[in-house]
């Protein structure tokens, strides 16, 4: 299988609603995110798709959530904006935007620091 990767970045303030510490606090991120697409087959052109492609689609999705406080950002109104939710929703925005006849979306992956990172695939 072919495989491709690429990256973005966005900037948002969140709190995690419930949870005991200081992430409870109103506190903001600095994300990464990364997506990881697969294919059996190339297009005509010998790309599973192209970047700039991919990268516009992702960051359609992105800018949803760039410069927002998450909790007051659909869905995270009414679910924790936590890393986890973060790919999850990634991952279905983006998986409605690919042409899954030909292209799996393997995983996506959210880094809130450099350290730690949360990740959502279909397995």
């Amino acid at each position: 299988m072919f495989e491709l990767v690429v990256y973005t970045h966005f900037s948002s303030a969140h709190n995690l609603r419930g949870y005991q510490g200081k992430c409870e606090e109103l506190h903001g991120h600095n994300w990464k995110v990364g997506v990881k697409l697969g294919s059996e087959t190339l297009d005509h052109l010998g790309m599973v798709i192209d970047f700039k492609i991919i990268k516009q689609k992702l960051n359609e999705i992105i800018q949803q959530l760039d410069h927002k406080y998450l909790n007051h950002t659909p869905p995270f109104n009414d679910i924790n904006p936590s890393s986890e939710n973060i790919a999850f929703y990634i991952y279905q925005e983006l998986k409605k935007k690919i042409d899954k006849s030909r292209i799996k979306l393997i995983k996506v992956t959210v880094w809130e620091s450099d350290d730690s990172s949360a990740s959502y695939s279909e397995k």
